[in-house]
């Protein structure tokens, strides 16, 4: 069967690297990219997510899923979607987005498949949990620790993300009681695998805080992160303490945290507590994370269009056996996953 896939925001990095490993997996579909500077001609089409008017063009191209790859803050795409029976994959939302698009979501009549992969890395952190414990129902505790390389290649939008939020407090969950912290204080020494070694890992707020808790019922979640450079890392942490963050300006703010690299290594490790057994998974990008957020994708994208999902909305975990997606993971030629007891 030939699919029509739109990604839109397909210019941007995450977009590029999505739309090459898709073509490279799956030379047969037809992929489109939607962007503002789009032409209306073959592949390339004129969308700007902040004027609906332009999504006739998305119809006329009998467009079957929509991957947002875009910052959507008043969720058009979304209810386009919905509203023309579209399947939809987001790979673009920080928790408060999140959780206010999943809210219009499920209140909705939905007859497509409405996917939400806005945690760590694509969504993948949920799905890798379920494999390091013996019961999912037994899981008590689940801990993420970051390791970002200020080398890595990056987008903006999550060097935005944090220059908007980091003077504001999150949430994090403990024996399910909403804890309120903000970035880069609470400091918890970690020992990083692949040859990283140990580091003071502080505060970080992705949306696996929320779907952990919320949606698979785990009590106690938290998120911390650390920079490849230790002085970084303890300059943020200090700039936090001193409240300076609550000063500078949203421009300053970007330019502290806007650095991009020419690539670099991305890690994330999982720790998961259950049935007094601690359990680690430790998974490392050779490639960074522009790489592995856009292997994610696809893996999901793949997964819409060969498993026969009921319409519905979905967590991008959801789709998938979490064995499974730790098979396509390790199979990746730049993906190394560890896991201990």
């Amino acid at each position: 069967m030939e699919h029509n896939i739109l990604v839109i925001g397909g210019n941007g990095l995450v977009g590029k690297t999505m739309i090459r490993i898709l073509k490279s997996r799956n030379p047969h579909l037809s992929v489109f990219v939607g962007g503002r500077k789009g032409k209306n001609t073959g592949s390339d089409l004129k969308i700007d997510v902040t004027h609906p008017e332009t999504f006739h063009i998305i119809k006329e191209n009998k467009i079957d899923l929509i991957i947002l790859s875009v910052n959507d803050k008043e969720d058009h795409v979304l209810r386009f979607a919905i509203e023309n029976k579209i399947d939809y994959l987001d790979i673009t939302k920080p928790t408060p987005d999140l959780v206010r698009a999943y809210s219009i979501a499920k209140n909705r009549d939905v007859q497509s498949r409405i996917v939400f992969s806005s945690g760590w890395m694509g969504g993948i952190v949920n799905g890798l949990a379920k494999t390091i414990a013996d019961k999912a129902a037994d899981i008590q505790e689940v801990k993420l620790f970051v390791y970002y390389s200020v080398k890595d290649l990056a987008g903006e939008s999550s060097a935005h993300f944090m220059a908007e939020n980091v003077a504001k407090p999150f949430i994090r969950y403990q024996n399910n009681r909403q804890v309120p912290i903000k970035h880069f204080l609470d400091s918890e020494n970690f020992n990083f695998s692949f040859g990283i070694g140990t580091r003071e890992a502080y505060n970080f707020d992705v949306p696996d805080l929320y779907i952990l808790n919320q949606i698979e019922n785990v009590p106690n979640v938290s998120v911390k992160m650390t920079y490849n450079s230790k002085f970084i890392t303890w300059l943020l942490g200090a700039f936090q303490k001193i409240r300076l963050f609550n000063i500078l300006s949203l421009k300053e703010r970007r330019m502290i945290f806007g650095s991009s690299g020419k690539g670099d290594q991305s890690v994330f490790e999982i720790v998961v507590k259950s049935n007094n057994e601690v359990r680690k998974l430790s998974l490392q990008s050779t490639k960074g994370q522009a790489e592995l957020t856009a292997l994610s994708a696809v893996l999901h994208t793949e997964e819409l269009l060969m498993s026969p999902h009921e319409n519905k909305v979905y967590f991008s975990h959801q789709l998938h056996q979490p064995s499974i997606l730790m098979d396509k993971l390790k199979a990746y030629e730049t993906i190394n996953i560890q896991s201990v007891s």
